[in-house]
């Protein structure tokens, strides 16, 4: 591996860490506006040293471990939390010509980085010993499996018209979907694809009215209800890396990625390449921060459904809308061909 991967992936660790940390800053400031509240403002100008001061508070708290725990998978679980979370980003293709994951499987290998962060939930529950974080991590693991499916139709449909679109390139690759977009973003002629993988995003990194995982009302905290420090703050983390994730491969999948508005009229292509990455990272970041405000948003507007009400709009409505929606856009693009 060249010098340039590792500063690639030390500059995206960086930038997505970072964004982390601030996106608990902006959810805090985004429920007080929503709330007519003032919000973090004590810690730096602004409060902008408000996630600082939280993640020093969680480093010096004491750690404590019931005595029923499974000391070494309650240890492991927030890590591999942590783990899968960064391990995502790695097939996020960032402009043109600046991208981890060159393989030919970028979208199988994101489908299994994202269908194993039930382990680390359900891990999470279990080896505490607590009935009520069991519970938690028990219905994260059902919820999570329920909406995979209803996700992986709509990304179907994604790849299909990738394969249309660009008949010679790869379409696993999310690269060539982004490219595909170029006449005209997915969104635009596969709206029911989106809604239903935006829906499945929410469920997915169990964020309101999605957040069973947690439900401090009915679980007391959820499947984290036994840790506390450091170890909760990865738990922390990794929520928030979940939803920039999800934020970026909503952008990648449906919103055109790295491409810009006028790309053909300003010549980008023909600029230099520094200059072509800092236009593709920069639309990036613009299309995911706009897509994390979205969720939460979401959140401090919509209450939580009902666990029922979950598991049916899950496998009576959008797994049959996403079979449909697939069936229907293939005998449109038959069809037209």
């Amino acid at each position: 591996m060249t010098l340039t991967f590792w500063l690639t992936l030390g500059g995206l660790l960086a930038v997505f860490f970072t964004l982390a940390a601030y996106a608990t800053l902006a959810e805090r400031k985004v429920s007080a506006y929503i709330q007519d509240r003032v919000g973090p403002n004590r810690v730096g100008p602004w409060g902008l040293l408000q996630p600082l001061a939280d993640v020093l508070k969680l480093v010096f708290k004491e750690t404590f471990q019931p005595a029923a725990t499974y000391r070494f998978l309650q240890l492991l679980a927030p890590v591999l939390m942590v783990t899968l979370a960064m391990g995502a980003v790695a097939v996020l293709p960032l402009s043109r010509h600046l991208r981890l994951f060159e393989g030919s499987i970028g979208v199988l290998y994101l489908l299994g980085v994202l269908s194993l962060t039930v382990y680390g939930l359900s891990l999470a529950g279990w080896a505490t010993g607590s009935k009520y974080a069991l519970l938690g991590g028990l219905r994260s693991g059902a919820q999570t499996i329920s909406y995979e499916l209803a996700l992986g139709l709509a990304l179907l449909s994604v790849l299909l018209l990738t394969a249309v679109k660009l008949p010679q390139a790869n379409p696993l690759l999310p690269q060539t979907i982004v490219e595909a977009q170029r006449n005209g973003w997915f969104v635009l002629i596969n709206p029911l694809g989106f809604l239903i993988y935006v829906v499945a995003a929410f469920a997915e990194a169990n964020r309101a009215p999605f957040d069973f995982a947690e439900a401090e009302q009915e679980l007391v905290g959820g499947y984290h209800t036994e840790y506390s420090a450091i170890r909760f703050g990865a738990f922390f983390v990794a929520e928030y890396m979940n939803l920039i994730t999800a934020s970026a491969l909503i952008a990648t999948f449906f919103f055109g990625g790295y491409l810009g508005p006028f790309e053909e009229r300003l010549g980008v292509l023909n600029w230099p390449i520094l200059w072509q990455n800092v236009w593709g990272v920069g639309w990036l970041l613009l299309k995911t921060l706009f897509w994390a405000f979205v969720f939460m948003w979401v959140r401090w507007t919509l209450p939580r459904f009902r666990y029922d009400q979950l598991m049916r709009l899950g496998w009576k409505v959008l797994l049959p809308a996403g079979a449909l929606n697939l069936f229907l856009l293939a005998g449109i693009l038959l069809l037209s061909s």
